[in-house]
């Protein structure tokens, strides 16, 4: 899975993925990031780096003031 954001300013970003359950599954990204053009891989893998089960998804981005969820499907 592929993440792909834009930054307008220098900010705090965080990228979670979430299970259907609202567990925390994964932190992709949790920094303070500059402008610019951001791309980020999730694998499939919990942060134990176990294998994920087939399935529905969540991932949440925050970034100053903005913050959006999603669900996606992740497919062995």
């Amino acid at each position: 899975m592929v993440f792909f954001y834009s930054l307008q300013g220098t900010t705090d970003v965080t990228l979670k993925i979430y299970n259907v359950s609202g567990k925390e599954i994964d932190t992709l990204v949790n920094t303070q990031q500059n402008p610019g053009n951001y791309l980020v891989r999730w694998d499939g893998r919990d942060k134990n780096g176990n294998t994920c089960s087939s399935g529905i998804y969540f991932y949440k981005i925050r970034s100053g003031n903005f913050a959006e969820a999603k669900s996606m499907v992740f497919l062995k």
